[in-house]
């Protein structure tokens, strides 16, 4: 599953490059039995299998033997913490970071006590295992690595850099099936271009993220235009 990620878009061609490193390690080479093994039924009862200490423990040894100690060992898991921009710019600024994705009803809770640092999610919902997830934080940090992405204003305007969801986007026709695009953009005018893609950022997330207004890094045109938008809200 992993292979076929990496191998695509921005991420492949960094790794192409040499720009980003991505090493995959296969829990089943870690198991101590002729049956590659890697889990067992639940101290307990309970319906699902629990996927065993002892593979993670080796599988996080050889790497430290191979590529030196990680910055963090990364368990993707649903109890972990969520997420977001913020972690991916923190881990985008580490040398070595290792993931561990789960299986199967979950991992043995010593994994987490002795070998993991971290413990994210991607979301409020259950996925077959880890591998996806894993995916998706390689996408998010590996963006944030110098190199990574060809123009950094692509990175630096993204959604969530701020805090702030992004604006409206359009390109070529200017008109389809007599739906067109802002005149604004059309007239050249740069200075009013500018700030209607401020407006209509802070306009977005008012109205689809208001929670993320909270912690928003704003300027203080951002801050006006908020202000007028929240008062003519009231106006309605």
């Amino acid at each position: 599953m992993l292979k076929a990620v990496l191998r695509e878009g921005v991420v492949g061609r960094a790794i192409e490059r040499e720009v980003l490193q991505v090493a995959l390690h296969d829990l089943r080479d870690y198991s101590a039995d002729r049956h590659r093994s890697v889990d067992d039924v639940a101290y307990g009862g309970g319906p699902g299998m629990v996927l065993k200490p002892e593979p993670f423990f080796r599988a996080v040894a050889a790497i430290r033997r191979r590529h030196g100690d990680p910055d963090a060992v990364v368990l993707l898991s649903p109890q972990g913490r969520v997420f977001r921009h913020e972690e991916a710019a923190r881990l985008s600024q580490l040398r070595h970071v290792a993931l561990l994705c789960g299986r199967y009803e979950g991992v043995d809770e010593r994994v987490r006590e002795q070998v993991a640092t971290d413990e994210l999610s991607i979301g409020d919902y259950v996925l077959s295992g880890g591998e996806l997830p894993a995916a998706v934080v390689i996408d998010a940090v590996a963006r944030l690595v110098p190199g990574v992405v060809g123009d950094t204003r692509s990175v630096d305007e993204d959604s969530f850099v701020r805090g702030m969801l992004d604006h409206p986007h359009y390109t070529r026709p200017a008109e389809v099936d007599a739906h067109g695009v802002p005149d604004v953009l059309l007239s050249g005018h740069h200075a009013e271009i500018r700030h209607w893609r401020k407006r209509e950022a802070v306009r977005r997330t008012l109205e689809r993220r208001p929670d993320l207004l909270e912690h928003a890094v704003l300027d203080d045109e951002e801050r006006a235009i908020l202000r007028e938008l929240k008062d003519e809200g009231k106006g309605q």
